[in-house]
Parts: structure tokens; sequence; C-alpha cells
């Protein structure tokens, strides 16, 4: 067998994540291709985070820089199989006692969606997009991310088909709906290792009857939010939707509480605020039921719609008539809040692979190359993580030379690098913050990059002070390109 030749070193600590997905890449230019993207992802700009800046390229005239081209063929042309890299990361993120996930994490269940136009771009349709909030054309992707009080990180990722994108529309046997998707994703979850409390949505998916259904039969509990107004059948003057049914749970005042529990829920920074909780009658759901309806608010007397929460989950009320026979432990008031309260982190997953790792920014059309694009951001996510909870590198006095000081074979073609600015490096060693700006401790080991950066040219540090700032940085440090 003919010998591997040397790969050039990803810059800093990059390099010693990237080595171990190594074997599942058949070529040298592909384990520098995943090491050049990492990188381009990791790293601070000014702009869209499109394949020529990846490469520190123009925008259009870099367009066919050997570098920009070298990365467009790794995206969209070579054969390697993103959903084998995929595994490898979450093996790893099994693999570490500090990211490991345990039976009491969530499994979210989310999609969001993006602008992108155009006719031959796969998955693109008239659809709803989130990150607009309004129907656009974009490509809409169904995700599910794991989530504790302390760590957060995605799993899977499927962009979702319009149904005109199929010969026969939603008859077609290759069409599916994103509640189809988001029940195969929860359910190759658990296939790949994953334990969780339970599986946590919006009403999106709440609301879903069938929905619901897919989740129980596939064993996987739920915890999920209900529009107030969802409507299901009942006789006059029943409770027809969740409002009705919170409205009729006495309640005088916190002295005098009525059907209503006090739960005391605790934020990251350590603040707590109190709410209630109470276990709600609708239709056939109640107590005891299949399903539960909870209420939790943080006012029973008003009922705020933006501080008031209807779940609906199948985890069995303490020492009621199912939670024998039940397969899943009983879960008070309490636990339904914890779970359905760590579903926002999602949200928080969106703004960083958004705003800093450009999810969105692919200029890719077909659909392996937007699959490997979404891949590869959520390894750069994964990266953050694994370098925030390894102890720091020693700083040493000089750093080593760049992939063009290796001695061996290289690939054809390789030219000088020059090194970027030193005035946009991180100035130092951040204070480590909490969950919500986990990733802070990378920014300072990347900044190390800079100096070894595959990047033929950066954006001056000029450039920079004209840029739009984020309210929740993914690193500090890094620029906002959105």
């Amino acid at each position: 067998m003919t010998k591997r030749l040397p790969c050039p070193p990803a810059p800093g600590p990059l390099e010693a994540y990237a080595v171990r997905f190594d074997d599942l890449f058949g070529t040298l230019a592909q384990r520098r291709g995943f090491r050049e993207y990492l990188a381009g992802l990791l790293l601070p700009r000014d702009r869209n985070k499109t394949l020529t800046c990846l490469a520190g390229a123009e925008p259009v005239a870099g367009a066919q820089h050997a570098a920009v081209q070298r990365l467009q063929f790794f995206l969209s042309e070579s054969n390697w199989d993103q959903e084998t890299v995929n595994a490898r990361r979450l093996e790893l993120l099994l693999a570490d006692p500090a990211t490991a996930p345990h039976p009491g994490g969530v499994l979210v269940i989310d999609d969001s969606g993006d602008r992108k136009d155009g006719t031959a771009t796969a998955h693109v349709g008239k659809q709803y997009l989130g990150s607009v909030g309004k129907i656009d054309r974009g490509v809409v992707t169904v995700t599910t991310c794991w989530a504790d009080e302390r760590v957060y990180y995605p799993v899977h990722a499927c962009p979702y088909t319009p149904a005109h994108h199929f010969p026969r529309g939603k008859n077609d046997p290759g069409f599916r709906t994103k509640l189809l998707i988001a029940a195969d994703l929860a359910a190759r979850a658990k296939a790949a290792g994953l334990v969780f409390r339970a599986v946590a949505a919006d009403c999106a998916y709440g609301d879903q009857d069938s929905f619901r259904a897919d989740l129980h039969a596939a064993g996987l509990p739920f915890v999920m939010a209900l529009k107030p107004r969802h409507g299901t059948w009942a006789y006059g003057p029943d409770a027809h939707t969740p409002v009705d049914a919170a409205c009729l749970l006495s309640w005088q005042d916190p002295e005098h509480p009525g059907d209503w529990t006090r739960i005391e829920r605790t934020f990251r920074d350590g603040h707590t605020v109190t709410w209630w909780a109470a276990e709600a009658r609708l239709g056939w759901w109640g107590p005891d039921g299949n399903v539960r309806l909870v209420v939790a608010t943080a006012d029973p007397a008003t009922l705020p719609a933006k501080a008031t929460w209807y779940l609906a989950t199948d985890l069995p009320r303490p020492d009621s008539p199912r939670a024998a026979d039940s397969p899943y432990p009983p879960a008070a008031l309490a636990e339904i809040v914890r779970i359905y309260g760590l579903r926002h982190w999602v949200e928080q997953s969106y703004k960083q692979v958004k705003d800093e790792l450009g999810w969105a920014d692919f200029q890719v059309r077909s659909d392996a190359a937007i699959r490997r694009h979404q891949t590869l951001v959520n390894c750069a996510f994964s990266f953050c993580w694994d370098t925030w909870f390894a102890p720091p590198p020693p700083s040493p006095a000089h750093q080593s030379h760049g992939p063009d000081s290796l001695s061996g074979p290289l690939e054809r073609g390789r030219t000088g690098t020059p090194a970027a600015p030193t005035g946009l490096l991180a100035p130092g060693t951040p204070s480590r913050p909490w969950l919500a700006d986990a990733l802070g401790h990378a920014a300072t080991l990347l900044a190390g990059m800079v100096d070894e950066a595959p990047a033929p040219s950066t954006p001056g540090t000029d450039q920079h002070r004209r840029q739009r700032q984020t309210s929740q940085p993914l690193l500090p440090g890094l620029t906002n390109h959105r």
C-alpha cells in the first residue's frame, strides 16, 4: 500500500481535532480541504462566509483563485461521505465526559429557514422562513439538538424538500413532510447512542397529533408546546382550547394557589423566577391520561401570552395509575417545566451557527454540497466545545511555521501564504463565560491560527470597524459578517 502523504497541519488547536477525522477521507486533498474549510468557518471575517470568504479571496474577482476552487471541489465534487463525518463528530462528543449525553438532557427538534433564490438549487421553495418571519423563497432544514443546563450541540440536520421538486408532488413516494423528517431524526439520535429525558419541540410540532403518535410509537417521550387556541372537540360548556382549560383552574393569590403549584426557575446567571404550573383537563387529556396537559405561567391570574406555556406530554404523573405501567419515569410539574425550558437552547445555537459560522452562507446548488456544508458547520461548532473543555495549551515563545515549511511532497501548485495582520488577533485569554457564551475559550486558541491561516489575504482592521455587532457573539473577538 502506498504510504499516505503528510497533510499540511491545521493551524493551532484545530489540528488535534481534525486529525481524528483523517481516516474518513481517502485523499490528501480531502484531508486538506477539511482543515481549510473548518479554519475558514472559525476565523473572523467581515462578510458572509462564502467560499471566497473562507479562502480569504475577493468576493467576485477571486472566485477562480486556486484556494477557492480547491474548496469548491472539496464541497461539491469530492467523494467523501458527510454522514460518516457527522457520525464521527457525534462519537467524539459521546466519548468526552464533558459533552457526553445523560438521561437528564433533552433532544430538541426544530427547523430553520433561510432565504435562497433560483430554481436550480436543491430544496429551494416558497415556504415559511423563521429567520425572516414570513413566507419567502428559501431552504428549510429540520434539526435536532441535544441540551442540558450546561452544554448544547447540534445532532443531525436534514433539509426539507418542497413538493414541487417531485414529479408527483405530495403524492410522490420520495416526498417527506417536516414532521416525518423530524420523527426520523429523533429515532436516529436514539440509535446513535444519545440518551435524553424527552423530546422537546415548539407548537409547530406539538400541535400535530400524527407527530406525537410517531414519537410514541418509536418509544420517545415528549414535552411539546401547544398553541393557546389549539382546538379539540368537547361538549358545549367544556373546555375547547388550552386557554379554556387553564381558565377553569382555581387561583386566588400566591398564599392560596388553588390548583397551581409554585415552580422556581433558575437561569444561567443564577437568578431565579417564580412560575406556577398546574395539571389541566382538555377533552381526553388529563393528569392520568395518556397525554397530560400542563400549563406553566408567570401569573395564573392573567395568563400573559409571552410568559405562559401550554404543554402536552406523555410522561406520567408521579403516583398516577399510569406510572407503574409506563416505560418512562414519572415527571412532576417542575420536571416538565425544566424540560421545555431547555428547548430554547436550540435558538441560541441557531444564532451562533448562523451569525458566526456561516450556516446559511453557502453558494452551492446540489443536495450533497448543501448537506456537506451543514455538516462542516456542525463540526466547527463541536470543535469549539472540544477546545472549551480541553486544558489550555502552553503559550510557546515562537509559533511553528505554517504548512509551507513541511518537508516531504505536498500537493502540486502550492504557493506561499502571507500572514494575517496581528491587529485581528484576540487581545488575550477572555474570562471564562457561562453557557450562552461557552465558546469564548476557543477564541484565544483560534486567534493563533491567523499567523498560519491558509487564506492568501485577510481584511484590514479598518474594514472591521464597519461591521455590525451581534447581541450574543459565538466567540469573543470574532467579527460579525451578517
